[in-house]
């Protein structure tokens, strides 16, 4: 499956949207009890959904600070994931820091928005002196009444193939 391409089919069709909502809770089977779903793809940035539901809830019903750390792992991988092959290069999130600062007793949402010509401008400089990049994220996630309830900054680990010295 080409992820770039299927999330392009999908920012056409409402079907194709739902279809590969389905797919990736299959392929990443760690997300499927949350109902993590994307909600809008455009251009250069994706939007998407975590439910208010039991299985992400925390002690005191709120959103689980751990579904929420999934959800910006989820939406920042995705969004590079759309214009970098997984067959070209590994990609592993290096470190995630997140700053709570409300109760997300609702629907929570996260738009990540990436420059694609940006992206690829700081992977190549940095892939020209070094054999790896490090790529750091920062996305913020609100509810539906626009409460901000957490920031999330994701460091990716970016690696060509082919300078991988341990395989799968």
């Amino acid at each position: 499956m080409d992820l770039g391409q299927e999330l392009n089919k999908a920012s056409k069709s409402a079907f194709r949207l739902w279809l590969l909502n389905r797919i990736m809770w299959r392929v990443v089977p760690f997300n499927k009890p949350h109902k993590i779903d994307i909600v809008a793809i455009r251009d250069n940035s994706i939007k998407i959904r975590l439910p208010y539901r039991k299985k992400n809830f925390n002690h005191i019903k709120g959103i689980h600070a751990c579904a929420l750390a999934t959800l910006s792992e989820y939406i920042t991988g995705l969004s590079m994931l759309r214009f970098l092959s997984p067959k070209d290069y590994r990609l592993i999130m290096k470190s995630i820091k997140m700053d709570y600062f409300y109760q997300a007793k609702q629907d929570v949402f996260a738009t990540f928005e990436i420059d694609k010509e940006k992206l690829f401008s700081r992977l190549e400089a940095n892939l020209e002196k070094e054999d790896s990049a490090v790529v750091p994220l920062t996305v913020e996630v609100f509810d539906a009444e626009k409460n901000h309830i957490c920031t999330g900054n994701v460091d990716w680990h970016i690696k060509p193939w082919k300078k991988v010295k341990t395989r799968l």
